[in-house]
């Protein structure tokens, strides 16, 4: 790799759900905003990317390898609970 060239990640099912799952954590609050340094919740934008992720599991389902599928879910997961926990919805 040349000093000039960017490193890019392979082509594969986990970088569609990345694009989907790197700005939640951002949007729910728990991380700054690398382009602003700032930390912001905006619950309804979260909400929206994981509601993408839910359409791209049920959309793909029974198409995927079985880490693919496990990522997913894992991901699913882990925002669907910090949403809640931040909605206030589940009190932990």
């Amino acid at each position: 790799m040349t000093e000039d060239s960017e490193f890019l990640p392979p082509l594969d099912f986990s970088s569609i759900v990345i694009l989907f799952y790197f700005p939640a954590p951002i949007q729910l609050g728990l991380m700054e905003d690398p382009a602003t340094g700032e930390n912001r919740e905006n619950l309804g934008l979260a909400k929206r990317n994981i509601d993408l992720l839910d359409l791209l599991r049920d959309r793909t389902k029974g198409n995927l390898e079985a880490e693919e599928q496990k990522f997913l879910d894992g991901v699913l997961d882990q925002l669907k609970l910090a949403y809640l926990k931040k909605a206030d919805i589940v009190k932990m």
